[in-house]
């Protein structure tokens, strides 16, 4: 799990580069910016969901039935904030529809999500000695 994180820490600085290099005009007429976005954004995610749903069976909180079930077991035995906790669930919610394409995208809100890339790092920070 810990290279997971590492991974992690690795995305988010790509990730705050890419806010400050690309803006959402960029996003919006390059295939490449928005493709680059969205994957990173998506794998951020899915490795905040299997380093929590990891660290939810390695210390006996509980069975999960879903992903949102992980971030919440960790809010509840405080190895995260709840307003941590609520900015990760809103982020399963993006995933979800980055992976499943329920909706088609807003590109402006998909942006904007970088603006809770520092969220990422706080989790990071909260459970790197759990991992």
């Amino acid at each position: 799990m810990l290279e997971r994180l590492t991974h992690l820490e690795e995305n988010i600085v790509s990730l705050k580069e890419l806010q400050s290099k690309i803006s959402l005009d960029n996003i919006k007429n390059n295939k490449f910016d928005e493709w680059a976005l969205r994957y990173g954004i998506f794998e951020s995610i899915q490795i905040i969901i299997d380093i929590s749903c990891h660290i939810a069976a390695k210390y006996n909180l509980g069975t999960s039935k879903s992903y949102v079930e992980c971030i919440e077991k960790l809010q509840k035995f405080d190895y995260i904030s709840k307003t941590l906790s609520k900015s990760l669930i809103s982020a399963i919610g993006l995933r979800n529809m980055l992976i499943h394409e329920y909706v088609r995208i807003d590109l402006e809100q998909l942006y904007s999500f970088l603006d809770f890339i520092d969220d990422f790092s706080a989790f990071g920070i909260a459970i790197k000695e759990l991992v």
